[in-house]
């Protein structure tokens, strides 16, 4: 029979690229983690690491069982999260994944009243860009995301429209503009947001729909640090409508041939992973909350409305 620990520390150490860093998140001693894996390999019949130097690189048979294994992991994990269910519907940690922005400007506000009406559910919040939340989803390493809805395989309930928003001074001549063009916006320096996130790839695909490329000042991992840069005329900034632009700028939405740049959004979960009572219940309160402060609703009312996905059955 498998021993799910060595199991958990051959995977580990495999994602985190040696045994250094997978035992400071195991919290395990080295030799300890290095026979762990011994046995593991002992039990399987085979090599699952080879030494390169000084560190691991996976064999082949390796990379092989690296997705069956956390395949398991994950469904022993749905195994004691469905007997916690069972024992109480009100007691567990719910792991939710969100841009910077999502987290600062919706779930931040919701939190106290979601820990008054349920103290026992610890919320852990894993903050990463949408490529990143579609994978630790698909991965079973969270039960909710917030993203951007598109590309199939997850079940989601409907939040609110995000959009594409150039940020500047209010001296700017662009500022006076109702909407934005790509084509226009792209004559001037930008400050973008990394690749991975939402915003920047939409702005990116209509770029290349429109046969621009984007003079980039900066790359950031925030929002925050865009729209500040564009508060001392450094560039203009293109972020989602999710973020707090300070009341010194402008924000005007970015369309492309008359059509907004964006996406809807929605919480969203892995129907192949079972959803615990109190996951369900931070879906509606989350999703009543969203209806009333939904961050950025007042800088999109000029932006041309996005298409409205059809709401699954729940």
């Amino acid at each position: 029979m498998i021993n799910l620990r060595s199991l958990r520390t051959f995977v580990m150490t495999a994602e985190m690229g040696g045994l250094g860093r997978a035992c400071t998140r195991l919290n395990l001693s080295q030799p300890a983690a290095s026979r762990q894996i011994q046995a593991l390999e002992a039990e399987l019949g085979v090599a699952l690491f080879e030494h390169i130097g000084r560190g691991l690189r996976l064999t082949s048979h390796g990379e092989d069982l690296l997705q069956r294994s956390r395949q398991l992991l994950t469904l022993s994990e749905l195994l004691t999260e469905h007997a916690q269910a069972l024992r109480s519907g009100q007691t567990g940690t719910l792991k939710v994944g969100a841009t910077p922005q999502i987290i600062a400007n919706l779930i931040a506000p919701f939190l106290p009243g979601q820990r008054r009406d349920h103290p026992g559910v610890d919320v852990q919040l894993i903050e990463g860009g949408d490529s990143q939340q579609r994978t630790r989803l698909e991965r079973g390493e969270v039960h909710l995301t917030i993203m951007p809805l598109g590309g199939g395989g997850a079940s989601y309930r409907l939040l609110a429209p995000v959009h594409a928003l150039a940020v500047m001074l209010k001296t700017h001549p662009l500022a006076r503009c109702k909407v934005i063009e790509v084509s226009e916006l792209t004559k001037h320096p930008l400050l973008l947001l990394q690749r991975g996130y939402g915003s920047r790839a939409w702005f990116d695909a209509e770029c290349e729909s429109a046969q621009v490329k984007p003079p980039v000042l900066v790359e950031s991992t925030t929002a925050h640090t865009l729209t500040e840069l564009a508060a001392v005329g450094h560039g203009i900034a293109v972020v989602p409508s999710t973020s707090v632009v300070r009341d010194t700028l402008r924000a005007v939405p970015i369309v492309h041939r008359g059509t907004s740049v964006g996406r809807w959004v929605g919480v969203c979960w892995n129907p192949r992973r079972g959803l615990p009572s109190y996951a369900k219940l931070f879906v509606d309160e989350l999703l009543a909350h969203a209806k009333r402060a939904f961050p950025g609703s007042a800088l999109i009312k000029r932006a041309p409305p996005l298409p409205k996905p059809s709401e699954p059955a729940t």
